[in-house]
């Protein structure tokens, strides 16, 4: 959900998890609008929640309490729309629509050229020297269309793969 990929957003995976995890013990599962609002900022800050993603989350609770981003519609637009919708929060921006695209939403032709990791995954597989521009990435990424999250996922796993070959054993 977005409160997920706001949770997330540049954080390593684990401390992600365990932040979102205190946050589901504190505000319920899945999180909603009232149940942040319950809470409070004093209970998402003990979660170990930033005061920038605290904002981030109390505006996304707010517009989904006045309607203005609406979780039961939103499935049903094209991704541009979701993103411009999304963005309209403070503290969402491409890359955490593009995660809620691809991760909520399911939808196969995401490419968040944005995204370290998918940037950083095709240098590697195309030997690259230096880590590809978004400008470069969003042209390469057109002959994978319509299955871009597809080549996205295989970025990731292949700088995923680099990363515990690197570690010693």
């Amino acid at each position: 959900d977005s409160a997920a990929s706001i949770l997330h957003q540049q954080l390593a995976v684990a401390a992600a998890a365990a932040i979102h995890g205190r946050v589901l013990a504190a505000v319920g599962d899945p999180i909603t609008a009232s149940g942040l609002h319950r809470a409070g900022p004093e209970v998402l800050a003990a979660c170990g929640v930033s005061g920038p993603k605290r904002r981030s989350l109390f505006d996304l609770a707010d517009k989904v309490l006045d309607g203005t981003v609406d979780f039961a519609a939103i499935g049903r637009l094209p991704d541009e729309k979701v993103e411009a919708l999304l963005t309209c929060v403070h503290g969402i921006g491409p890359w955490t629509a593009h995660m809620f695209c691809m991760f909520t939403l399911s939808r196969e032709d995401v490419w968040p050229v944005g995204d370290y990791g998918v940037r950083a995954g095709w240098t590697l597989l195309h030997g690259g020297d230096e880590l590809i521009a978004p400008r470069e990435l969003l042209t390469e990424g057109e002959r994978f269309r319509p299955h871009r999250s597809a080549a996205a996922w295989y970025c990731w796993r292949a700088l995923e793969g680099a990363r515990n070959a690197a570690q010693p054993t």
